[in-house]
């Protein structure tokens, strides 16, 4: 009887619902007002980025894993409507189950294209837009995220390769993306329009020991972003940069050559950011009305300050 008497109670209150607004009466019980308002307002803002984001086609390179996976998801959980998005990286498998687990969580709204391309190697970029299927070369956003650390040698005792391959990935591979995309941008009205997302780091701000030449890839990304807004003014093409601090991914467990134990060392004690965390603000500067750049963004856990000052549970 009890139970019959609480389902009929919450009826009658969502009955008291305003159809237009998603608003209570005054006569809705304040318990359930509190329970429910939340999920209408978190509804009425999705739905706003949702409808700027729908018909867009979206880029994402190092998407087989981290930073670049999840972010692939958020858009597609954000606008699953209509929406396009190409995801590449060297590892075609792992794009091929990502396409497949975006399809099974948000349905056939999201169309995925997995390419297998390698940054770092210039001809791949260059064959890269011509391949592309017609309904998928109409790029809206690029989201230059592929990119690697290799090492914490000092000088000078660090290895070329490493070297180069940190360069030929970090800062040559996303410039030579950038420029195979936007001329699809720069064809479009009033100069241009699109998104180009590049993901740098803390460690472009503030060098460390150990890490001079990670470093120095991400300091040439910043002074490559910052240059590249400005000769951009004139068009409606937003520059964003997006730089993480402490985040939690392969990204360790490459910087020490596959070595799971010292990767997981870095984060012992402290409670780093998650992929999510990052793909959130991606795609939410993505899904900013037109004339809102979000130009410059860091983002931190709650126990970090700065490159090197982390505070740990046994520090």
């Amino acid at each position: 009887m009890r139970l019959l008497q609480a389902c009929h109670s919450t009826i009658r209150s969502l009955r008291q619902l305003s159809p237009s607004s998603g608003t209570f009466s005054a006569s809705t019980p304040l318990p359930f007002r509190a329970a429910i308002r939340p999920a209408f307002i978190k509804r009425t803002m999705a739905t706003a980025m949702a409808k700027r984001l729908e018909g867009k086609t979206i880029l994402v390179t190092g998407a087989s894993s981290g930073i670049g996976r999840s972010t692939a998801k958020e858009f597609a959980r954000t606008s699953p409507k209509d929406l396009k998005i190409i995801v590449t990286a060297r590892r075609i498998e792992s794009l091929q189950e990502l396409a497949k687990e975006i399809k099974e969580e948000v349905g056939e709204g999201v169309k995925v294209l997995p390419v297998q391309l390698d940054v770092s190697n210039p001809e791949d970029i260059k064959k890269f837009v011509p391949s592309l299927p017609e309904e998928f070369k109409e790029i809206d956003v690029l989201v230059n995220n592929a990119g690697l650390v290799k090492g914490v040698a000092k000088a000078p005792e660090i290895e070329a390769e490493d070297i180069n391959i940190m360069f030929a990935t970090n800062v040559t591979g996303l410039i030579n993306m950038t420029q195979a995309i936007l001329p699809i941008f720069k064809k479009r009205a009033d100069g241009g329009r699109g998104d180009i997302i590049n993901i740098g780091s803390i460690a472009g701000r503030e060098a460390y020991p150990g890490g001079s030449i990670y470093c120095a890839t991400k300091a040439a990304i910043r002074s490559f972003t910052d240059a590249l807004r400005k000769e951009l003014i004139a068009t409606r093409i937003r520059i964003i940069e997006i730089d993480p601090g402490q985040v939690e991914t392969e990204f360790s467990v490459v910087r020490f050559y596959g070595d799971k134990a010292k990767a997981d060392a870095v984060y012992a004690g402290c409670e780093p950011l998650t992929p999510d965390d990052i793909a959130e603000v991606v795609v939410f500067a993505a899904g900013r009305r037109e004339n809102v750049v979000i130009a410059d963004t860091l983002i931190f856990p709650s126990h970090q300050v700065s490159q090197t000052r982390i505070q740990t549970s046994t520090a």
